[in-house]
């Protein structure tokens, strides 16, 4: 008997096939190297029967351990898997479930212990604690946890080369940039990644181009290179971003947003300001709460003279005055505090002749 609890789905749904498989074979359950193992396709297994708990009831959970399947192997243990069993309402039939036939209840939510309330005691007794019942009942208990932010590069690594892929370093940083800790996003990135190569090595430049994301990472750094008036950096980051076929103003809309997010750092005392400002700007308190130290570095008249630049920017290349991308690299050298680029002078004066 096997209580799964998994904070993230798609490893929990890893771990759960690599379990089913396990009972139904008779071979060990000890967990193995999740990042090794392929898709997961319970499907109709033969010996499996799969239920839902916000749908069944436990009477129909139970009458599944007592009874045999019409197509079931006798010489392999039947399996009943429950989905969603943090919806059971009445754990009373896991003590009583028949040992012949594994029991493995799955959560992808976290299961709170359940307490006593004083006041309302019927709120209390709908909160059922299925830890408690699985581990009186013999059972086992197992959590299946997000990955931290250092394991995110090597889970990439390894499901690239299971799905038979080749990633250069750089892009794998960038995939961990933009996707974070999200396995089941990964996975969707990889196999759109995995198709647009066909065999070839996958660079940074395929995961900018292909996965959402990549570039507000590259956005974040030449923010943060402008910031710190690293002309060289800023320069060398927007000169790629252009090479790779960004459109000018898709990147002076994110430079925006990010001055946007920057302002509010600057302003944010206690982690209860950034959730408050985060809602503000329908943005997450992580992003606000990282621009805390580059915030240090910038007073708010510097972000004022920043919105002119980015306004005038925007001006520019809408009435056609300059090249987009020249418009660009003024911009970015007069953020970085280069005297004589100012963009503001490009919407001063005679319109240009056509």
């Amino acid at each position: 008997m096997f209580l799964l609890i998994g904070e993230d789905p798609f490893r929990a749904r890893l771990r759960l096939a690599e379990l089913v498989a396990a009972l139904v074979s008779g071979s060990p359950t000890a967990p193995g190297d999740l990042a090794a193992l392929p898709s997961p396709q319970l499907g109709n297994a033969l010996g499996v029967t799969r239920h839902d708990a916000r749908t069944e009831p436990a009477a129909a959970i139970a009458m599944s351990g007592r009874s045999q399947g019409l197509f079931d192997d006798p010489n392999e243990r039947r399996v009943v898997v429950v989905d969603q069993a943090e919806a059971i309402a009445d754990p009373s039939f896991i003590a009583s479930f028949p040992p012949e036939t594994a029991l493995v209840l799955s959560t992808t939510e976290r299961i709170q212990p359940r307490r006593r309330a004083r006041s309302s005691p019927a709120k209390a007794a709908e909160k059922v604690d299925l830890v408690e019942a699985v581990t009186s009942a013999g059972g086992r208990v197992e959590r299946v946890t997000r990955l931290l932010g250092e394991q995110v590069p090597g889970w990439i690594t390894a499901r690239a080369r299971l799905a038979g892929a080749t990633l250069e370093p750089t892009a794998v940083h960038e995939l961990a940039a933009a996707v974070g800790p999200d396995t089941e996003r990964i996975e969707q990135e990889l196999r759109k990644l995995t198709t647009y190569a066909r065999g070839a090595p996958i660079t940074a430049a395929d995961v900018r181009a292909l996965v959402a994301g990549a570039i507000e990472t590259e956005i974040f750094d030449l923010t943060r290179a402008v910031v710190r008036k690293d002309t060289r950096g800023a320069i060398g980051t927007l000169e790629r971003l252009l090479g790779e076929g960004q459109a000018p103003q898709q990147i002076l809309a994110l430079l925006l947003w990010q001055f946007r997010v920057l302002l509010f750092a600057s302003a944010m005392k206690s982690s209860a300001d950034a959730e408050r400002m985060a809602k503000a700007i329908r943005s997450s308190p992580g992003a606000i709460a990282r621009w805390q130290g580059e915030a240090r570095r910038i007073s708010r008249a510097d972000v004022t003279r920043a919105y002119e630049a980015l306004y005038a920017t925007d001006l520019a290349i809408k009435q056609g005055r300059t090249e987009p991308e020249t418009a660009m690299m003024l911009c970015v050298l007069d953020l970085c505090g280069v005297a004589g680029a100012d963009p503001r002078e490009l919407i001063v004066g005679e319109p240009p002749r056509r």
